[in-house]
């Protein structure tokens, strides 16, 4: 089990994404809803994924977006967690930030992870301990400390499921006090950013774990910090932000709804 395994992994299944994507009909595109959209090769990636890790770890569990977790292995204490497309919106309208999220814990401590944004040309990854790398180079959190001098990001995830209680009411408040937002649309893509130091912070509600298993240890690895919008472990459910760790103090008074 080592970081390299889940680098190459991460990256062929980016390569099979990237081919198929020149190939997308709109005969291969389902809609969960209005808003939010399924492809084939979102299932081809994960069977792919999922396949492969069957070959190299046959007693591991899986979890992934489309096909849930694995009936058999359930109850091991491995369990790799799946994105194949995050950001399945960018991927069908041609846009380069989707990517393939792969995250693998032990009995619930993500051990190692790596997101591949084929598009972009980067692989981010990460294994506990070992610190958190993109293309070979050591990643580091920004060292930003006041959100007027800070860049974040973040998603509507809640808008696609037309839940009452949305980020509107936060994104009004937060985007004043800041250097600039931007909107990725793979929230993998957000945490490997800011990981990178690109961005100062991320946050989002309404996420499931395979939108953030990968990304959370990217970002602690690269010295940052992520936590639910009360500053507690219970996200994605009540809420995720991934920042440098500096700005928090500031931030999160803004994310009471």
């Amino acid at each position: 089990m080592t970081l390299d395994f889940i680098r190459v992994l991460a990256e062929h299944a980016g390569d099979l994404a990237l081919k198929r994507r020149k190939t997308l009909s709109s005969k291969e595109i389902e809609f969960k809803n209005d808003k939010d959209i399924v492809t084939v090769v979102d299932k081809a990636v994960e069977t792919f994924i999922v396949e492969e890790l069957g070959k190299a770890f046959p007693g591991h569990a899986t979890y992934g977006e489309e096909f849930g977790k694995s009936s058999t292995n359930a109850n091991s204490e491995y369990c790799w967690i799946i994105d194949p497309i995050d950001g399945t919106t960018s991927f069908v309208h041609g846009q380069p930030f989707y990517s393939v999220s792969i995250a693998m814990r032990h009995k619930g401590i993500p051990v190692l992870a790596a997101v591949c944004a084929p598009a972009l040309g980067e692989t981010f990854y990460a294994e506990r301990g070992s610190g958190a790398f993109v293309n070979g180079d050591k990643l580091k959190v920004s060292h930003r400390d006041k959100l007027i001098n800070s860049v974040l990001s973040t998603g509507f995830a809640c808008l696609r499921a037309d839940l009452k209680e949305n980020n509107l009411p936060l994104f009004s408040r937060i985007v004043p006090k800041l250097r600039g937002i931007r909107r990725y649309g793979s929230a993998a893509i957000d945490m490997a950013f800011v990981a990178a130091g690109r961005l100062e912070g991320f946050w989002e509600m309404n996420l499931h774990i395979y939108d953030i298993a990968a990304g959370e240890l990217l970002v602690t690895e690269a010295g940052g910090h992520v936590s639910d919008f009360s500053g507690g472990k219970g996200f994605p459910e009540k809420g995720t932000l991934a920042t440098n760790g500096l700005i928090d103090a500031e931030l999160m008074p803004l994310l009471k709804n």
